[in-house]
């Protein structure tokens, strides 16, 4: 008799956690349910579904049983309750707030993050009426300071991209606790097997599944996972949860489904509203990425580790943020929350500037010039130029996006490769 999957490994339950044998034929590899819609068994069954009485699948913008299966396994590998994929990382983002917001509501945001991150909450949530408040990253009182009345939800990332900063979970969560607001953690640059926020007392953790879950650049996606312990229950916050749902036969969603209230209106209505579903396809090959996440992060961990001792020594480079170097303003809050390695990916200032840092990402051979993370390649980029240039000055700079700043997502090559081509690349962009 197997044990329960609590007591298994992470490197275990990243195997075979949401994928059981196929009932039907045996087939020990999940398949591709390729199907939009599922035959009811008679009109009863048909209303029961849709009044949310049964559990099952109706149509594959809803549930699709390849997704549910993606679901449940990275649901289990944060230690969370339940979960909700989508297509993107940043549908998960809008996702994550949906059932949280709403025009004139405020969510507090990190000043540190992905600069798309930092487009979508400051400027395309304006047009839903959501107000983003910026504040200091490094600092869990100007999260406290930046509390409202109108105040929904906290976002921040567990490690920042492009930086590399660490960020203080445990005193922020405080801050959400005491407010009785979620806390929203991006874990996509530490993933579980270096960091769950969720045991830190974050309420809800958002990834880009499309970044190291799956591992080889060739699976957009996105999810959302719930923690089930915010009290959702007649919180006057969040109405959307916690008050009859009309279009549901008036039930609220807090009483009838417990801690799995939000994944439940996460699927029955952001998804059904929202459309932003994840294709089955690509929920096959995150759940086949997922298997190798633990052996993959060793070796990334490993590499970046040596990657940032060389360029730190490098007389063309001028910095290096990598939180596993002692000398890293994060490298104390990155032992306390991450096991395993500092993960693989960080920033160097190059020597001069904005021009030179143009120039070396032009000279990589080996390494791809590519606007992405996670992937089994080397990659490097110029964010001041690609994912930041909608930023102002000011704000890339704030958020470690620089003018002389290369963020690199260091892979699995074998590193002296990787050393030898960061090296010429760096010589004849100086030079």
């Amino acid at each position: 008799m197997p044990r329960p999957k609590s007591t298994y490994g992470l490197e275990t339950l990243a195997i075979h956690a949401g994928t059981p044998p196929d009932p039907t034929t045996g087939a020990r590899s999940f398949p591709i349910y390729q199907s939009t819609a599922y035959v009811f068994e008679d009109a009863d069954h048909a209303a029961s579904l849709f009044n949310l009485q049964t559990p099952g699948f109706i149509y594959s913008r809803l549930t699709n049983p390849t997704v549910a299966a993606l679901e449940e396994r990275l649901a289990t590998l944060e230690g969370g309750r339940g979960a909700t994929a989508t297509s993107s990382g940043h549908a998960a983002e809008t996702l994550a707030l949906f059932p949280l917001m709403a025009p004139g509501m405020e969510v507090i945001v990190a000043d540190q993050l992905y600069g798309g991150t930092i487009n979508l909450m400051g400027k395309s949530f304006q047009k839903f009426g959501w107000q983003a408040v910026f504040v200091d990253a490094t600092n869990p009182d100007a999260f406290k300071r930046a509390l409202t009345e109108n105040t929904r939800a906290i976002f921040i990332e567990s490690i920042a991209n492009p930086a590399g900063m660490m960020m203080d979970l445990e005193a922020i969560a405080k801050v959400a606790k005491d407010a009785t607001v979620p806390l929203v953690v991006d874990n996509t640059m530490a993933t579980p097997a270096l960091c769950r926020p969720l045991e830190w007392g974050a309420d809800l953790v958002v990834h880009s599944t499309t970044k190291f879950l799956s591992g080889q650049g060739n699976a957009m996606g996105g999810v959302v996972i719930d923690s089930g312990e915010f009290p959702w229950f007649g919180n006057p916050k969040y109405p959307s949860l916690s008050t009859p749902a009309p279009e549901y036969q008036g039930i609220t969603f807090a009483e009838t489904f417990g801690d799995l209230a939000y994944t439940m209106y996460s699927h029955a209505v952001s998804l059904r509203d929202l459309g932003c579903t994840l294709a089955p396809l690509n929920a096959w090959l995150t759940l086949n990425g997922c298997e190798t996440l633990t052996l993959r992060m060793e070796r990334h961990c490993a590499n970046a580790q040596q990657v940032a001792k060389f360029l730190d020594d490098h007389p063309a480079v001028e910095w290096v943020y990598y939180a596993g170097l002692p000398k890293s303003p994060s490298h104390g809050l990155a032992k306390k929350y991450l096991s395993g390695g500092f993960g693989s990916v960080f920033t160097f200032g190059v020597r001069g500037g904005y021009d030179a840092g143009i120039k070396v990402v032009e000279q990589v051979e080996l390494i791809s010039h590519v606007a992405n993370i996670g992937d089994t390649k080397t990659l490097i980029l110029h964010p001041a130029s690609t994912t930041h240039r909608q930023l102002t000055d000011q704000q890339r700079v704030a958020c470690g996006a620089g003018p002389e700043v290369l963020r690199i997502s260091v892979g699995l090559e074998w590193v002296d490769d990787i050393l030898q081509d960061l090296d010429q690349a760096l010589q004849n962009a100086t030079s």
